[in-house]
Order: C-alpha cells, then sequence, then structure tokens
C-alpha cells in the first residue's frame, strides 16, 4: 500500500481493504466504527422510549455521511449552525434542516431562501421583527414560504424573551403571509457543561421552565406551536422528561470528548453514557531526551479553546503539552517512547477539533473502513 493508494480512497472512494490505522499519515482524525454505532443507537433509543424527535446537530460533525447515518436511525433531520452548513447538507440529499443561527444581512437571507426553496421543509429562527419582515420580503420575490421557529433566550446567547413578548413575536410571525411559524428553538447550551449531576439537573429546568410555559401560553392563545427543540448531549437525560418537549438537538454524542468526560453522569463521577469515538492519531518525531518525546500534533491539530489538554488513549504515564502550531511535547516515563511511535489521544473539545481537518478515517480496531470527507469544514458564514 503506497501514499498514492491512500489518496485514492480519499479522493475517489477507493476500497480501503488492508489499510490499516498503521498506514494513515499524521496527524490523523480517527472515528471508532464500533463506539460511535453503539452511541447512535444509545440516543436514538432514548428518544424513541421518550417519544422525542432527535435532529442532532451536525456543527459537531459537518459531514453529509454522518447525517445520513443518523438519519437512517431515527432522526427527523439535522440542525446546523450556519447557512453555509445547510447548504452544504442540502447538496448531499439531507432533509429537515434547522438552522439554528437567525438568517440576518442580505446575503444571509438570499442563500436562505434559495435553501428553502430547493429544501421546503428547511426551518429558520428569528428573534427580531424587522429581521423577520426582511424574511417575509425576501420569500415573497421569491414565490415560496419560509418556516420559521421563535428562538427563545433562555441561556447566554440569542433569543427573544419568554411570555408575552415572545407571544407578541409569534403574532407577528403569523401576520406575515410568507411565514409559517415552525414552534419554538430554546438551546440552553450554558446548562450542558454544569458539572454534577443534580446541579446541571437543576440549571437545565430553571433555564427550560420559562420555554415550557411559553409554549403552554401560545397554545392558550391559539397558535399551533408544533416544535420545541432544545436540549443537548449534557442534558439529553434530563429535558426528556419535560412536559412539552418535541424534540432533542444533541451533537457530541456522537464522537464524545474530555470535557464532557468531566461532567458528571447521573449514576457518578464520570459521564460514561456515551463511548469516546473520536481521537487524534499523532506520530512521535522526535525524543530529546529519555523522558521528553515531540509528536507531529499541536495547535492545528486540537482545539486549544478548554482549560485542559489531549490526554493519552491506551498509553499510560503520558502527559501531553502544547509545544506550537505543529507539535506537542510529552512528557513519558524514562525510555519508553521511540520516534516512529503512534500515539493516540483523546481531544479536549471535539466540535473545533473535527473542524480542523479535511477528512475523519473510520476504524473497525485496527481496519480502515471508510474515509468521510468533513465537507462542511471551514463553512462558518
Amino acid at each position: 500500500m503506497t501514499y498514492q493508494d491512500l489518496q485514492r480512497c480519499v479522493a475517489e472512494g477507493a476500497s480501503t481493504a488492508g489499510i490499516t490505522r498503521d498506514d494513515l499519515p499524521t496527524p490523523a482524525l480517527i472515528l471508532d466504527m464500533t463506539a460511535f454505532e453503539s452511541n447512535v443507537a444509545r440516543m436514538a433509543a432514548h428518544c424513541r422510549v421518550h417519544g422525542l424527535q432527535l435532529r442532532p446537530h451536525a456543527k459537531t460533525h459537518k459531514c453529509p455521511q454522518i447525517a445520513k447515518i443518523l438519519i437512517d436511525a431515527g432522526a427527523a433531520g439535522v440542525c446546523v449552525a450556519k447557512i453555509s452548513e445547510a447548504e452544504v447538507f442540502a447538496d448531499h440529499g439531507i432533509g429537515g434542516i434547522l438552522v439554528t443561527t437567525p438568517l440576518v444581512g442580505r446575503f444571509r437571507i438570499e442563500r436562505g431562501v434559495h435553501l428553502a426553496s430547493r429544501s421546503p421543509d428547511a426551518m429558520f429562527v428569528a428573534d427580531d421583527v424587522r429581521n423577520l419582515r426582511e424574511l417575509d420580503g425576501a420569500a415573497a420575490a421569491a414565490g415560496i414560504k419560509l418556516n420559521v421557529a421563535l428562538e427563545l433566550h433562555v441561556g447566554r446567547k440569542a433569543g427573544v424573551a419568554p411570555g408575552e413578548e415572545a407571544l407578541e413575536f409569534a403574532g407577528v410571525i403569523d401576520s406575515l403571509p410568507n411565514l409559517t411559524f415552525a414552534g419554538l428553538q430554546a438551546y440552553a447550551g450554558h446548562a450542558s457543561h454544569v458539572a454534577g449531576f443534580e446541579e446541571r439537573k437543576n440549571a437545565s429546568e430553571q433555564a427550560m421552565s420559562p420555554a415550557l410555559q411559553t409554549k403552554v401560553l401560545l397554545e392558550k392563545s391559539g397558535f399551533e406551536c408544533p416544535m420545541l427543540s432544545g436540549g443537548s448531549t449534557g442534558t439529553y437525560n434530563i429535558d426528556c422528561s419535560f412536559e412539552g418537549m418535541t424534540e432533542l438537538q444533541p451533537g457530541s454524542y456522537i464522537f464524545m470528548d474530555i470535557d464532557y468526560n468531566l461532567i458528571g453522569g447521573s449514576d457518578g463521577p464520570a459521564f460514561g453514557d456515551f463511548q469516546n469515538a473520536l481521537s487524534v492519531l499523532t506520530t512521535v518525531v522526535s525524543t530529546p531526551t529519555e523522558d521528553m518525546a515531540i509528536v507531529d500534533a499541536g495547535y492545528k491539530s486540537f482545539s486549544t479553546d478548554r482549560p485542559f489538554v489531549p490526554v493519552a488513549r491506551h498509553a499510560g504515564g503520558i502527559t501531553y503539552g502544547w509545544a506550537g502550531d505543529e507539535h506537542g511535547r510529552l512528557r513519558t516515563p524514562a525510555g519508553a517512547v521511540h520516534v516512529g511511535d503512534r500515539i493516540e489521544f483523546l481531544v479536549p473539545h471535539c466540535d473545533p477539533t473535527v473542524n480542523l481537518y479535511d477528512v475523519i478515517y473510520c476504524c473497525r480496531g485496527e481496519r480502515l473502513e471508510n474515509v468521510w470527507r468533513i465537507s462542511a469544514r471551514g463553512m462558518s458564514q
């Protein structure tokens, strides 16, 4: 197997027969397929049991192949953070798209209308009356209707205040002839990483109670409110018990990362509901001293937005330290690591780490099973 053979797998989807992890050029983003499939099945079963739709957030993986697997497992579609991501998934035939960031600005609105023209079930969110009128005008010019959900302020980001303000806002959507009221989005992202299950439960309950009350208020006022979408990997087993919740939009559960490992579970100090399926494979390129090794993965290979570093997998006694853009510095037991050794690391934060790579190598055991392109990488508009 040559490097050119491997490139054909990436560029042309050629057979991966006979290719193993040891053949992969590093740094390499690795997906453990056994753990990934277990995670997918577990969340899908959880939502079925609780009578909820599942619309996983694709900003985590940015990969159409993964979106198709999630939909085949029962997901209603995908959430995306930006319109540019939505376009990529629509290009690959993915439906049920919910764009979770408001379309503000002429070009974003133009792109949203174009998306809705080819994907009529696409949904958008809004929290500004002027923006609503701009969306309505653009939809009218295109001869279509846009599905618009009201975004509620239940966290630390965007949204209309729950209660009477939200009721008035829903009335504006209802009054505009080219918009259809799709329901509510209420994403309390700050609750998802609260350490300790009871503390996290309290945080999510406090954040989501106003959203649940708003849904009741809307329905009592004569509005159909078919959707209340929210939830995260950290609160999936909390928000599912809220009466009025209709769907969850977690993302990280398919991969997991160190950040989520540390939040604590309902049954103990570790959050082990889902398995660590994502890692970065590195190569030792130098051993300056007996207890130091340099690997070929630094700031450009791992997210750096968390206060902790990558953790070596299946290799005890190794501590990672940042050593610049391209390298990491390992502290190791004396003489334990040699030039050419391959060391795999769990990532601090999966979403921004994935966005650093063009492809993800799907491995079952040591065997390379597939190569998936991260087609929405860099789509931040």
